[in-house]
């Protein structure tokens, strides 16, 4: 068995692009759907991998070692927020003690963030060992500056070469988008970089549902016969801009509705300022909507909108677009890889509601368009974007660097 150790600042129950990404790559990777893996019939499972993964403990409640699918999770710290900040040493002190039972072949960090300096000491310490980087940080990285109120020298000094330790000392590296290949090199990367894209469960978006199961759903959110229901599935988070989406309400007819499933701390910033529009019964906020209903969601929706100021790549378009959901976005980091203007989705402007609202008229006005973009969004989805055949991709690059 070849086996692997898993570095990541955060892993579930706490749900993020990455850490869905590292759950649906390592039920592949370790031979066989884990319960809620939607694995293909069709299709075999990759091979056979053992799973370690240290994290920050983060919240009390959760426990100090889990097993979560094929991965065994092993959380240090005390269960604050403050864990991140000791993951360096902490991950390291037990990450050695874990090597010594178990010789692991590949360091894999996921994200350039705590959790990859305590990857690339790890490497210091065992250099035959190899070091395999994914970024696919959604964050610019100014928002690093943020851990020292935004000076820059103490970013300078405190951050930003630990920040750049992990490129230097990786073996491999796998962004998710071109933009952040570039990134890596910007940062001082020699290794080989490959553009390893996050993926899409595509059997479970492009299913269908029955009539009356998503009548059930369209009469719990009060969705009319000549509503349009506009949805972004988002962090509530500054880079994801959902308070343009609020603000274009304002330019469209009282039938369309929006949508907002998520969390985070922009929340209730956001609920003041439907307040302050006027918007209230025609915005909903759902909270955190479980990957398992997320495609109900979906389905019963008109346009996913999601004006990002900053992307990696954007999983929850990529499962838009599965689902059969034409797309809104603006032409900003990852998201420029998969979407085409007018083929594959629309793009708006950053920072403008105005030009939000425009791009939802003509997916509500012009069918022929909007058929013709649902079709090539899922195409691509299906033909580029399927867990199974990333997990092959990387499963290649796991073979490549242990040879």
């Amino acid at each position: 068995m070849k086996k692997i150790l898993i570095f990541s600042t955060a892993y579930l129950p706490l749900v993020g692009g990455a850490e869905i990404a590292v759950k649906e790559l390592t039920d592949r990777l370790a031979g066989f759907p884990a319960q809620g893996a939607c694995l293909p019939a069709r299709q075999e499972p990759v091979s056979g991998w053992d799973f370690d993964l240290i994290t920050a403990r983060i919240k009390r409640q959760l426990t100090a070692q889990e097993k979560i699918g094929r991965v065994m999770v092993y959380r240090v710290g005390l269960g604050y927020k403050l864990d991140k900040f000791l993951l360096p040493i902490l991950g390291l002190i037990k990450a050695i003690k874990l090597n010594g039972r178990n010789n692991y072949q590949i360091i894999w960090s996921i994200m350039a963030s705590q959790a990859s300096v305590a990857a690339a000491f790890l490497k210091i310490f065992f250099s035959t060992k190899k070091l395999v980087l994914n970024i696919q940080e959604g964050d610019e990285e100014e928002h690093l500056k943020r851990y020292v109120l935004g000076n820059n020298l103490l970013y300078k000094i405190l951050i930003r070469p630990w920040h750049l330790l992990v490129f230097k000392k990786a073996d491999y590296i796998t962004a998710i988008s071109a933009d952040l290949k570039e990134r890596a090199r910007g940062n001082g990367a020699k290794a080989t970089i490959e553009i390893i894209p996050n993926g899409v469960d595509v059997q479970r978006f492009i299913q269908e549902y029955k009539i009356e199961d998503l009548l059930v759903l369209k009469n719990k959110l009060g969705k009319l016969a000549d509503n349009k229901f506009i949805i972004t599935v988002s962090r509530l988070v500054l880079k994801n801009a959902v308070d343009d989406i609020i603000k274009a309400l304002k330019y469209l007819p009282d039938n369309v509705k929006l949508l907002i499933l998520g969390a985070g701390q922009d929340e209730n910033s956001l609920k003041l300022l439907v307040q302050e529009l006027k918007l209230g019964k025609r915005i909903l906020f759902l909270g955190q909507v479980g990957h398992e209903e997320l495609p109900k969601y979906l389905k019963i929706s008109d346009v996913f909108v999601r004006p990002s100021l900053s992307e990696g790549l954007g999983n929850a378009f990529l499962e838009a677009m599965a689902s059969g959901v034409p797309i809104i976005a603006t032409p900003v980091g990852g998201i420029v890889d998969f979407l085409r203007d007018g083929e594959t989705g629309l793009f708006c402007e950053v920072r403008n509601p105005g030009s939000i609202a425009e791009k939802i008229k003509i997916y509500l006005e012009n069918k022929a368009l909007t058929d013709k973009i649902k079709i090539n969004g899922r195409e691509l989805v299906i033909k580029n974007y399927d867990w199974d055949l990333i997990a092959k991709r990387m499963e290649k690059i796991f073979e490549k660097v242990i040879v």
